[in-house]
């Protein structure tokens, strides 16, 4: 058989070996809706199960940027596909939705099984725990545009939600109390500024193990995939407990918590109420990075930020420690001064 494909860097082969390495993976997201197999040419979800009188499709993209990096140089490839999905379910869930599918892109310079097997199997693990279907996905061959032992991955899920329960933050007022649901480290945001603050700045390497992260890897430690918060943010939107949500991704608080917010409103946030994870400290050294910035690019320990009813708060910290999430209240909603801040910080006493 001609080889003018391979010849120019392209194994067929290997693609066909990928289709079967992954669909045990695949096989493991089933859901109701979940219709036809991996291979056609459009991924089918059927929406009448679901049993929604008015429901509303609410999606999300994303990638996991130059975290990719990281897994590269540690060789470890089983994780990053949790962040793929965690980005784009934890975006559709801030907006009351039950995630129902996702589609992943793999483009990489060589088509290797084993390692995009990996990849595609923590995919199928973020699947599985946010309630999605792995319905389909693409993976693109490009010698030239990547090296061999690179590869860059981005996912799409979409959701429904019924539309008289869709979260908007309109009705967020001054008084609400905000709960912050604690991350598992720097999840996928603010990579390039984590490279160079450890690896440029501070002369680390994926290797160095530090005291203060208890003699992990740097690169085990920086590769903690994101937290999921679909199944605890749905139990409490399921009980109307919900006003206003902001997934602290890029940006960190500055720029997210706004996104959720009337204009009149800010968001006053106590410093001090909630563990800080010793990664952060650590970049913030490293790099001599200035301590307000770090809370306009990272998390700082919160992934997500929750406006509540004061007197709901408690009812709501009860379903989260039963979900098995850990969650801090952090702050409250207060008038938004003439032209002030929407997030404003606060020393706690």
């Amino acid at each position: 058989m001609p080889k003018a494909y391979e010849n120019a860097g392209v194994s067929v082969e290997a693609g066909y070996e990928v289709v079967q390495r992954i669909t045990q993976h695949v096989a493991r997201t089933a859901r109701p809706g979940a219709a036809g197999t991996i291979g056609g040419f459009g991924g089918l979800f059927d929406l009448a199960p679901l049993g929604m009188s008015d429901p509303v499709l609410v999606s999300g993209t994303d990638g996991v940027g130059t975290k990719l990096v990281i897994a590269q140089q540690m060789g470890i490839h089983n994780t990053i596909g949790v962040d793929c999905v965690a980005m784009c379910v934890n975006d559709i869930a801030a907006q009351g939705a039950q995630p129902l599918f996702f589609l992943d892109y793999i483009a990489c310079g060589s088509n290797d099984p084993a390692t995009l097997e990996q990849v595609v199997s923590g995919v199928a693990d973020g699947c599985v725990e946010a309630g999605a279907a792995l319905i389909g996905g693409e993976t693109a061959e490009m010698p030239g545009m990547y090296d061999a032992d690179e590869y860059d991955l981005a996912g799409f899920a979409a959701g429904a939600v019924e539309r008289d329960r869709i979260i908007d933050g309109l009705g967020i007022r001054p008084g609400d109390m905000l709960i912050g649901l604690a991350s598992s480290g720097v999840h996928s945001n603010g990579f390039s500024l984590v490279r160079k603050a450890l690896f440029e700045d501070a002369g680390y390497t994926v290797h160095t193990t530090l005291p203060e992260l208890d003699g992990r890897e740097l690169g085990e430690v920086l590769l903690t995939p994101t937290t999921i918060y679909v199944q605890p943010l749905l139990a409490l939107c399921q009980q109307n407990l919900v006003q206003g949500v902001a997934h602290i991704t890029g940006g960190g608080f500055i720029e997210n918590i706004p996104r959720m917010l009337p204009e009149d409103t800010a968001a006053q946030i106590d410093l001090g109420t909630w563990p800080v994870p010793p990664i952060f400290p650590v970049i913030e050294r490293a790099g001599g990075i200035d301590h307000a910035e770090m809370f306009n690019v990272f998390n700082m320990g919160v992934g997500m930020v929750l406006a509540v009813r004061p007197d709901e708060a408690e009812q709501a910290m009860a379903l989260l420690e039963k979900a098995g999430q850990a969650a801090y209240m952090i702050g409250e909603i207060v008038e938004r001064e003439d032209d002030g801040a929407q997030v404003v910080f606060m020393n706690a006493q």
